[in-house]
């Protein structure tokens, strides 16, 4: 694959030259006529979800609640918040090489929302860390991976999708790298939720649990983001879809992240057991899957074994079909009457 050029008068940005890869474009930033018609509530809703950690109180009450915490709640608290920070982490540096490739205009503006959100809830990480855990335990909690070998398993894995993608960016390592995204937006993070709303249920770390809900109304855009990046690419460019690299990678992810959360929760954790970890995890993937227009990998699995968590989420949950929903329903009080408006 042919990297997009910064400047090229010889490009072809017309509606009925534009792909989502592969195109030839003329750098120009183009936004007066689109062919992806999703791009554009999906730019009100990312932008109309702005938000920053600041603005989340009650961090300062979660501080006093830590300490009254299990030591298995804590355990866990701090370890996922090690391996949600590195997800995020890892996604901002790695969102810029996707767009590198991607060539239509408005895709990659959404994108670059992306990559702006999820420094977002890095800062949001820290700021957790920096409110309500001692100082001299952050460091370990960032690093936390070098010393588990579970969760260094976990970021090795997603980790070097991206890096081959970087290194070698062919169609496979390319649909690779896609198909990693689109695991770590949709399934990596979410035993991580629950395990916060589990807590916030309870009338625990609800500053945190408040948080999280802000960053999964982010993430949920970005599912959608690349669910349709993933079904253009099969319309556009067939030959570059493997549905075998999606199950396998679909297969592991579901194996990876049911041995993480039962390695850092386990049966611990009120509300949580192995068991249900396992089911949500599956339930999980066949909801992602569906996304695709795939057929599920567990049929056997059709419910959520969380339903009672569901008043935790906000409308911007996994539950709500973003597709049939108006873009009032997503964002906050700040309004996008008028934005982008063509």
């Amino acid at each position: 694959m042919k990297k997009n050029p910064i400047f090229n008068p010889q490009g072809d940005d017309t509606v009925s030259a534009r792909t989502i890869i592969k195109g030839n474009i003329t750098g120009l930033f183009n936004l007066n006529a689109v062919k992806y018609p999703w791009t554009k509530p999906m730019y009100q809703v990312m932008v109309g979800n702005f938000w920053v950690p600041e603005k989340v109180g009650g961090l300062g009450e979660d501080a006093i609640t830590y300490r009254a915490l299990s030591p298995a709640e804590q355990r866990a608290y701090k370890g996922i918040i090690s391996f949600l920070t590195f997800l995020d982490s890892i996604q901002t540096v790695n969102l810029p090489n996707f767009s590198g490739y991607i060539t239509s205009a408005e895709v990659n503006l959404l994108l670059s929302i992306q990559s702006f959100q999820e420094a977002i809830h890095s800062q949001s990480y820290t700021t957790i860390l920096e409110t309500v855990v001692d100082a001299q335990e952050r460091d370990a909690i960032y690093y936390f991976w070098r010393d588990d070998k579970v969760l260094l398993e976990r970021n090795e894995y997603i980790g070097q999708i991206y890096q081959d993608f970087n290194d070698k960016p062919d169609e496979k390592n390319f649909f690779k790298a896609l198909i990693g995204n689109f695991l770590l937006e949709g399934l990596y993070f979410y035993n991580g939720f629950a395990f916060f709303d589990t807590l916030g249920f309870a009338s625990k770390m609800t500053a945190t649990s408040r948080m999280i809900n802000y960053i999964r109304r982010d993430e949920l855009t970005h599912v959608v983001l690349f669910s349709n990046i993933i079904r253009e690419i099969r319309r556009e460019f067939p030959s570059m879809f493997d549905e075998k690299i999606v199950y396998d990678m679909f297969r592991t992810a579901v194996d990876q992240e049911t041995t993480w959360t039962n390695h850092i929760i386990g049966n611990s954790v009120p509300g949580i057991t192995e068991k249900t970890t396992e089911l949500y995890t599956r339930w999980l993937a066949n909801t992602r899957l569906e996304s695709l227009n795939l057929a599920p990998l567990f049929p056997e699995i059709v419910t959520n074994p969380y339903k009672h968590l569901e008043s935790m989420a906000d409308n911007n949950s996994e539950k709500t079909n973003f597709f049939e929903s108006t873009v009032t329903n997503y964002t906050q009080s700040t309004s996008m009457n008028g934005s982008w408006d063509f």
